[in-house]
């Protein structure tokens, strides 16, 4: 049953959350007590684990615009804004900074008073295939600035879009605490002949008797209904089940236009290119190496490769070079479908590497590709629910944390993770806790096998309509994104910057990027795993 023919009593049974945090299972109707089954409100963390969430949270919080409903036309407009880039003529070197200054206004024409508008910016030379991303700080007024490291000679282009208008964010910020059923899970259930289908979910409203999942090692929630014949021990499939519709106010969909606030470019009110010298020969020619992790960008495209600022990239350009790299390893990819790909790409470009037929459903997995030649063996395993694919058994429904305490490790094991996309309807807790669990793995994995290979894919960006946006905003995934680097900072693994590589690139927006960008990621992956002796 959908959620959609609830009646109204249970409904407001959804509204789990009020402004302080606390508990809200009132049904206004009845003024009966719900409890509604939601895993992560029960968390009981230590001092330690409360401080982290704490301040996780506070810093990625986001401006608010001022108290009150704003009206469409004195919402963030981003043909009427524009930006200038400072000093534009002056002389520019390789290494130089670059700033602009975007200014907004409304659909009236007038400036903006307030900040928390989503911006994003890059620079490149179409000519040269080069491209990198830009950091962008809120003024809290209607100004933003971008700053750009100018890192190839040529003419670069500066281009700013905005992805959401700042009342555009409200919106999905109480999306995000009040409606984390809009996308909603389903489980089968099945014994002999006879056959029952739930729904499922992190938290589903009281009131009905549930089958409670919840994994015994992780402690990570997962509730279904209980079907009526049959027991919860009979559930044999997980699948999506869907996406609410009908979530926005005539008004509040207003915000969320493709061809007017979606996405849009911001164009500059001036020149919107400089011209860059190259770098004297008397400097050093490490010019491009930040030894920092965060440094902003991470790295650049020259010539559609691109080019990590933190450490050496080899191109992987022919098969031969990937099977002498990956020879006596095991790789285990754990994730969601944008690592699917990475198992894609390795198995098709690598003809040693045959895939086993394991009869997995097609896109969910698992997946195993074998060379028995070279002695690998590439594996792919989706991350445990929510995950919205369509349908995954029972028994192969885990958890990276688990999947990582089974592995021996040792410097024939290499292991790439990315979890993001399938969290953005939830709350942050949700994936605060999934990331916890998953980093103590990571941690005592690499306390006995320090020469592990372990490297984390982050989110990327992606195409952004009406639709999507609710439930998949680049928005979301950016806080997620900010939320796991910060997690993971300081632990032994290593990055593949997959937000910057998508921004800085060319080629239009896609949850799944283009094989030119995996490319990309697979060289910066496979220059991990066997980095260059230097």
């Amino acid at each position: 049953f959908s959620p959609q023919n609830l009646d109204d009593d249970t409904v407001s049974g959804l509204n789990w959350i009020t402004e302080n945090n606390a508990q809200h299972s009132l049904s206004q109707t009845t003024k009966t007590t719900r409890k509604p089954y939601c895993g992560y409100m029960q968390q009981t963390l230590s001092k330690r684990e409360q401080a982290e969430q704490e301040s996780l949270l506070a810093a990625i919080q986001w401006p608010k615009p001022p108290d009150g409903k704003i009206a469409f036309a004195q919402s963030t407009d981003p043909t009427h804004s524009d930006f200038v880039i400072v000093k534009p003529s002056r002389f520019f070197k390789v290494g130089d900074q670059l700033e602009v200054l975007v200014r907004m206004k409304d659909f009236q024409g007038k400036p903006k008073q307030y900040g928390g508008d989503y911006l994003q910016a890059r620079i490149h030379s179409p000519v040269l295939k080069a491209g990198a991303a830009g950091r962008i700080v809120d003024c809290h007024n209607g100004l933003y600035k971008v700053f750009f490291t100018l890192l190839w000679p040529g003419e670069v282009k500066v281009s700013v879009s905005l992805v959401h208008p700042s009342e555009a964010i409200q919106v999905l910020l109480r999306l995000r605490e009040e409606r984390p059923d809009r996308v909603y899970f389903k489980s089968s259930f099945k014994s002999g002949r006879y056959s029952e289908t739930t729904e499922c979910n992190v938290c589903l409203p009281g009131g009905l008797p549930v089958c409670n999942f919840t994994d015994l090692y992780t402690g990570e929630p997962w509730f279904c209904y209980k079907p009526r014949k049959l027991s919860c021990a009979s559930r044999i499939s997980h699948a999506k089940g869907g996406y609410l519709k009908g979530l926005l106010t005539q008004e509040e969909s207003l915000f969320f236009q493709s061809d007017v606030n979606i996405k849009r470019p911001i164009l500059s009110s001036g020149p919107d290119s400089v011209i860059v010298k190259p770098k004297a020969f008397t400097d050093s020619s490490s010019m491009d190496r930040a030894e920092d992790p965060t440094a902003s960008p991470s790295g650049y495209y020259y010539e559609d490769q691109w080019r990590s600022r933190t450490h050496w990239i080899h191109n992987f350009n022919k098969s031969d070079d990937i099977t002498e790299c990956l020879q006596g390893k095991v790789i285990h990819l754990f994730g969601d479908s944008t690592i699917r790909q990475w198992f894609e790409y390795l198995t098709a470009f690598v003809p040693d590497l045959v895939e086993f037929n394991l009869g997995s459903p097609k896109n969910v997995g698992p997946f195993m590709s074998v060379d028995l030649k070279h002695n690998i063996l590439l594996k792919f395993r989706c991350h445990g629910p929510p995950i919205r694919f369509s349908t995954v058994f029972s028994s192969e429904l885990r958890y990276i944390a688990n999947e990582l305490d089974s592995i021996v490790g040792g410097r024939n094991t290499v292991i790439a993770i990315t979890i993001w996309s399938h969290f953005s309807t939830f709350p942050l807790e949700v994936y605060i806790r999934r990331l916890r669990n998953i980093r103590r793995a990571v941690v005592q994995l690499l306390d006995r096998s320090p020469k592990t290979a372990i490297v984390i894919r982050t989110a990327n960006v992606q195409e952004l309509g009406p639709e999507v946006s609710l439930f998949n905003s680049d928005w979301y995934s950016f806080q997620l994104d900010s939320v796991m680097r910060k997690m993971f900072s300081g632990i032994a693994v290593h990055f593949v910057d997959a937000w910057e590589m998508s921004v800085a690139h060319y080629l239009p927006h896609n949850l799944h990027p283009n094989e030119i960008i995996v490319k990309n990621q697979i060289d910066a992956f496979l220059s991990y795993v066997c980095p260059l002796q230097t």
